[in-house]
């Protein structure tokens, strides 16, 4: 099951908005064919692992990371090609988040007399298809929020600089976070500042069709900025908001990007309603990169699901210097957002903090999720016995 994790991790980025899923074929206490759902469209990862195993699957036991399909989509149901390759057992990661399918896979699986094991490495499965099941079940992208700042909290100084804060070994993780998402977002004063180009710059990992989403609510963004260039306007979404002129709009367009209208209030961009929007296109995990405006509005509409602050060892001080989250912030305590299953480690000279949002008014909804789950489970089990 680590080996079909790790298979699964190769995909992220790519599948959208199917899961990424890994799968091994064991026989004879040897894996015997392996593969991983490589692309949206294409074969699925018990069906690669299968080809791959030929007649050796024959009376095997298949490791799949999350549940197999039960369904007829893209490609036809993974459960009846199991049957058909004569595959003896099979170990799940998870079950499918998905409620069309939730339990229908192992459901089909057993009445074809195939023992079926679930929940090995859940929780570690669970993380790899956690933007999927957000995505499937509430309509909305999984956002990740990242930022770099000095060991005070500051993202820039007073007049603006910003490169480099954090170390080049850090930046080259934050190229390995974008190659696994689905779109990355900034603000229009972060275009402004830097002129970034949002692609993917790693050794050997080519990433095609990254969206980059600029919150710009009057489309003022520079004619010559990068995002508008030849190679990369065509992967460019520019949200505006109701004070976009026209002539801004045409502007835009005409260089080769989208924009999409999402006007809020006072004329700002309604992030709420940009996330609905991105879900409904495909995008299942959105990267934040900034600036601290731009947080602070995902952080607002309660869309932020992790976070990842690398601190470099700076202190650049200055009360004009912006922040990692901007807004208006919060007036009492208990309304703020906590970070659970936090992590820090050391990533060349910086620190990077990573963990997971709670926001207070979903921990009771979430104890209840955790319940029902494992009532769902628990009437499984009975009814397999």
């Amino acid at each position: 099951m680590s080996r079909a994790l790790e298979l699964a991790g190769m995909g992220l980025g790519s599948t959208s908005p199917n899961p990424p899923v890994g799968a091994v074929v064991v026989s004879g206490g040897d894996i015997v064919g392996e593969g991983y759902h490589e692309s949206f469209g294409a074969p699925h990862a018990e069906v690669n692992a299968l080809r791959a195993s030929g007649d050796r699957a024959a009376g095997g036991t298949l490791y799949v990371s999350l549940e197999p399909c039960s369904t007829h989509g893209k490609t036809p149901p993974c459960v009846v090609a199991i049957v058909e390759a004569g595959i003896r057992k099979v170990v799940v990661g998870r079950l499918d988040p998905n409620p069309v399918n939730r339990g229908r896979g192992v459901e089909y699986l057993r009445s074809k007399g195939v023992d079926v094991a679930v929940g090995v490495l859940e929780k570690e499965a669970a993380r790899i298809t956690e933007a999927f099941e957000k995505y499937i079940t509430k309509g909305l992208p999984f956002f990740t929020v990242k930022a770099a700042m000095s060991l005070d909290g500051k993202i820039a100084t007073a007049k603006g600089v910003s490169k480099w804060i954090s170390g080049e070994d850090s930046r080259q993780l934050v190229h390995r976070m974008r190659s696994e998402a689905d779109a990355v977002m900034v603000g229009i004063n972060t275009v402004k500042a830097d002129d970034p180009s949002l692609t993917v710059r790693l050794d050997g990992v080519e990433k095609k069709g990254l969206l980059k989403v600029v919150l710009d609510s009057r489309a003022e963004i520079p004619a010559g900025s990068k995002l508008l260039s030849p190679e990369l306007s065509a992967s460019t979404l520019i949200a505006v908001g109701a004070g976009a002129t026209g002539e801004n709009v045409r502007r835009v367009e005409e260089a080769g990007a989208r924009v999409l209208r999402c006007g809020g209030e006072n004329g700002r961009v309604d992030i709420g309603r940009l996330a609905s929007e991105l879900a409904k296109m495909g995008v299942v995990h959105v990267l934040v990169e900034g600036g601290g405006e731009v947080i602070a509005g995902c952080f607002r509409e309660k869309l932020v699901d992790r976070v990842v602050f690398f601190i470099a060892g700076k202190i650049i001080g200055g009360r004009a210097a912006p922040t990692s989250v901007g807004g208006a912030g919060i007036d009492n305590l208990d309304d703020a957002p906590e970070i659970a299953d936090m992590k820090c480690s050391a990533v060349g000279e910086d620190l990077v903090i990573e963990g997971y949002v709670k926001y207070p008014e979903n921990k009771i909804q979430e104890a209840r999720y955790k319940i029902q789950d494992t009532r769902y489970k628990i009437q499984t089990i009975t009814n397999h016995q």
